[in-house]
Order: C-alpha cells, then structure tokens, then sequence
C-alpha cells in the first residue's frame, strides 16, 4: 500500500462512510416539540417570555458545548488534595476546568434566579419550580453529574427561605439567585451514615449546645454528595436518648466560619462511582465542627423531607433528561445508518423497538411534569394537590429512574458496537442513569413511603379522583379507565387487610397498575391537535400493554412517519 494510500484510506468515502446524511440537533429546545408544546401550554405568558430567551440559550449550549465539556468532567474527574507541601491538612477537592465552565452556564440559564430572586419569586410563584425546571431538564441532557449539586443547591435555597431567619436569608440567598458564577455557592445535604443508611433514625452524629443556636457536630457522614459546598445541612442528635428520627434536629453548615477560616471539615475520601463522576461525592468526619440549629430541635427530619422531596423530583426530572437525550441519539443515529440495504430505522424490527422506548418517554414525561405543577400549586397553598404531591413525587422517582434505566440501555443496543463505545456519550449516560434508581430512596424504600402516604394522606383518593374526572371527559376511554379504577380500589383495600409482610410485597403489584392508569389518563388529558402526533401512539402502546391479553398478540409496527412523529424531534 503506498504511503499516499495509508493516508487517506481512514478517511469516509461513500462506500467506508458509517453514517449517511446525519443530521444532529443544534439546539435542544427548539429541537424537542415535547418540551416546547408543553410551557407553550402550561407556562404563563409572562413566565414564558422571561424564560425564552434563557431556554434558548441552554437549548444550544447543552447540543453544542456542554457535550465536550461533559466528557472531559467525566474522565477527569475530581482530587482530594488531603495536605500541603508543609503537611498541613486542607482538605481540598479540585475539578477539571471544565466542571467550572459547566457550572457557569447552569448559573447563566438562570434556572435559579428565577425562583428565588425576591422580585421573580413573587412574580412567579405560581410556576417557579416549572420555570426552574424547564432549564434544568435541558441542562441535564448534557451534564446529569453536576445536576446533583445543582439539585443540592436548590434544596439548600428552599430550606433557607422556609426556615432559616432573614438574616441570614439576606446574607446567603443572593449566593444562590447570583448571575455572577465567581458568586455562586452550591449546597450539600449531609444525611446518611454507616450505622443506617437508608435508615435515617439510627444516624448517631452528636450536636453539643454552645451558644444561641450554635452547636458543635460530631460524627461521621458517609455519602455526602457535592463536598465542596459553601452550605451544607446536616442531621445531628442534640439528645441521645430520644431514639430514631424524632431525635433529629437540623443544622446550617458553613464552610467557612464567620472569622474566614475553614469549619472543621475532614474529607476522609472521594467515593469512586459507576457513574455521575463530575461531582464529589465523599466520606465525611465531622469534629467540633460548627451548625447552627435551623427550625426547632428535634424537628430535623421533618425540615429535611422538604429537601428530600424537592431532590427526588430532580431525581425524576434527571431520569427523564438521560433517558431521553439516549433515545434522541439512538434515532438520529438510526435515521442516518445504512444497513442491509435500507436505512436502519426503515427495518420493522427498530420501528418497534423505538415505538416501545417513545412511548415510555412521552409517558414519563408529562408525569414527572405533573410532579412538578402539583409542587408548585402546592407551595401556592393547594392542599388538595399537596396531599396529591404526597403521592405522586415517591411514584414518579421510582417509575422514572426504572424506566429510565431501560431506555438508556435498550438505545445503547440500538447503536450497536458503536454505542458502547466511550468516544461517544452513551455510555456516560448509562453510568449517569444508574444512580437514579437508587439516590433519595431505593425503589424498595419508595414503596414503603408509598404505603405510608397510602394510610396518612388523601393522596390516592385525589390521584383516583382525577383519573374518574378525565374518564368522565372522554367517552372513548371512559370503560378503560373506569374499570381500571375499580380494579386499583378492590386491591387497594384488600391491601389493608393483609399481614405487614404480604401488604408490602402485594404493595408493588399495586402502585405500578396505579402508575401505568395514571400515565395514560395524562396522556388522555394532555391531548390536543398538535400532541396527537406522540400522544396517540404512545397511548395506544401503554394502553396495550396495561390489558392482561398483552403478551400474545399480532404486532402492526408504525410507519417511519410514524415513529417521527413519536419521538417529536426535530432534525
């Protein structure tokens, strides 16, 4: 082979080229008709036009330069620096440039300005958390690792406004709602430890008084994720004696102390994770290190479920970002691929299979976005969606990051060889994904925190209420889901008659039919003549697969018009 010949024989020729007439997006807003139909319909006018611009700007950013900033956080990720070259202990953790790049347009989307600059939060406190979340959903389809601080520093903020004095609200909120990055302090919740896990009344960290509401916190913190916070909030015993989470109370962390020194942090290590490998997560000791006590003593838990539920609805609003930034590559990938003398997607095989993933994310999608309207009608003093919300957000975690994780890897199958392969971001996102099922409560966890929200709230009574009121509106699905209805109801009160260890294991069975007649009567209710497009194929599939008769059946698979119209993408 000549030298010439060597040369030139790696690059694409018509015959060698993998892809034929690619196209990818430019711009992930203007290209998702899912997203933008959605806050075109279910965003105020004025919200909308504050976001525009800011959607627009997060749309391109995540298509376009994030990718790579993306993958370099990602295999590079962050060092604990333990001491200096005087053996003086520092405790550093240092990131790659890009992870700052990456957090200066989280701080430009303006995802967090929205909610919680006084002026905007009052103008929008209807749909701040449908605002916010709009730029995060956009944002984690490129980066999900630093999502997780994000969604740390939306929790911290939350907590802040709703609990702490306005002092300090005056002092630290502007830290968070900044536009300049170089200002920006992200937050860390310090929950878990060794002796529990999951189990959050056997934490044993102790609080001492010491004056005011200053303690000092003792113990160690066993995954705490996005160490390097500016504020952190941490569970702690001011009492041994009162067992479980009713001894708990809550405590601000700083990590620098009001005189400009370090507060007493001691990085034991970095956690070296499957996936989200951007951020830090680490194992943390705490000695004589100081917390001011927020809300009332031995009210810890209940402070902290506030941010608990807000960082499972980003937990779900991640799941739905991942899955479908791998759906969206396997179909622009699909669309452009030759095989056996078609183009892929043209094979009736793929059609199905995209028809199958579509279906799941368009399902998923508007309910993850009905988790977040209930929170912020919630927030707005709905009790009646508040007692939804109860319900809703545990179903929405567990059933997103689940079919999450199918997606993400059935797309990487879709790819072939070249989906697995690291040069590209499948592979990131299906390390990324598979957190999801487990962060802010295992699926296991989220059953039983269902069953809870089963006995002490109005949740399912308002859940089911609104799926009789979508019946009552469409004749045409009325017998479906009606009978649907009936079925859960039986069930659901042959539940309470069981013993404790056949209620659980039966509790499984239950809220997955619960969610999948909750997905199709959304499905039902967000149809119009421009969502039909996705919304008819995905509910005929869901609604298929929710009969019993499912498993055996002839299989007509959509068009390749069809299966476009699904996925709503344009490209």
């Amino acid at each position: 082979m000549s030298a010439t010949a060597s040369k030139t024989s790696h690059y694409p020729t018509e015959k060698n080229k993998v892809l034929h007439d690619f196209k990818a997006s430019n711009n992930f807003y203007e290209s998702d008709m899912i997203l933008e139909h959605y806050v075109r319909k279910n965003i105020s006018k004025q919200g909308l036009a504050y976001m525009q611009d800011k959607l627009q700007y997060i749309g391109q950013a995540a298509a376009g330069p994030m990718n790579e900033l993306s993958l370099d956080a990602d295999k590079q990720g962050p060092v604990l620096v333990k001491r200096n070259a005087f053996g003086e202990t520092v405790n550093e953790i240092k990131f790659h440039p890009s992870y700052w790049e990456l957090m200066k347009i989280a701080v430009k989307s303006g995802m967090f300005r929205v909610k919680w600059e006084p002026s905007l939060q009052a103008q929008f406190k209807h749909e701040g958390h449908r605002l916010g979340f709009a730029a995060g959903y956009l944002y984690a389809m490129s980066e999900s690792g630093q999502y997780c601080p994000l969604c740390m520093t939306d929790g911290v903020a939350r907590l802040i406004d709703l609990f702490c004095d306005e002092d300090d609200k005056a002092r630290l909120l502007p830290h968070i709602y900044t536009e300049d990055a170089e200002q920006f302090y992200t937050g860390a919740m310090y929950l878990t430890e060794k002796t529990g896990g999951s189990d959050v009344g056997a934490s044993i960290t102790t609080a001492t008084h010491k004056e005011g509401k200053t303690f000092t916190l003792n113990g160690e913190k066993w995954f705490c994720s996005n160490a390097n916070a500016e504020i952190i909030f941490a569970l702690a015993r001011t009492d041994s004696e009162v067992k479980g989470t009713r001894g708990l109370s809550i405590f601000m962390v700083e990590k620098n102390l009001p005189n400009g020194t370090r507060n007493p942090i001691d990085v034991i290590r970095l956690k070296d994770k499957l996936g989200v490998r951007s951020m830090a997560s680490a194992e943390t000791y705490l000695t004589d290190t100081q917390g001011t006590l927020v809300g009332e003593e031995f009210q810890g838990f209940k402070v902290m479920i506030e941010m608990v539920n807000l960082s499972r609805l980003y937990n779900s609003v991640a799941a739905l970002s991942c899955s479908r930034r791998a759906l969206i590559e396997a179909y622009q990938f699909l669309h452009s691929r030759k095989t056996f003398g078609k183009t892929a997607i043209e094979h009736a095989l793929i059609r199905t299979k995209l028809t199958e993933l579509g279906a799941l994310n368009v399902a998923n999608f508007y309910l993850v976005w009905r988790a977040i309207e209930a929170l912020d009608k919630t927030d707005a003093g709905d009790e009646r969606e508040a007692q939804l919300f109860r319900i809703i957000n545990p179903m929405t975690k567990k059933w997103s990051a689940e079919k999450g994780v199918y997606i993400v890897r059935e797309s990487m199958e879709l790819m072939g060889g070249l989906g697995y392969i690291e040069d590209q971001v499948m592979p990131k996102l299906m390390r990324d994904m598979m957190v999801l099922p487990i962060w802010e409560g295992s699926g296991n966890i989220i059953i039983l925190d269902m069953l809870r929200a089963l006995w002490k709230s109005n949740g399912l009574t308002v859940l089911l209420e609104e799926i009789a009121n979508t019946a009552r509106k469409n004749d045409k699905h009325t017998e479906f889901l009606t009978n649907g209805i009936n079925q859960l109801v039986d069930f659901g009160e042959s539940l309470k008659t069981l013993p404790q260890d056949e209620m659980e294991a039966s509790a499984k069975v239950f809220f997955e039919k619960l969610t999948s007649l909750y997905q199709i009567s959304l499905l039902i209710d967000n149809l119009d003549n421009e969502s039909t497009v996705w919304i008819s194929p995905a509910l005929n599939y869901l609604k298929d697969a929710y009969a019993p008769s499912a498993s055996l059946k002839q299989v007509k698979p959509l068009s390749v018009n069809g299966v476009k119209g699904l996925l709503a993408w344009k490209i």
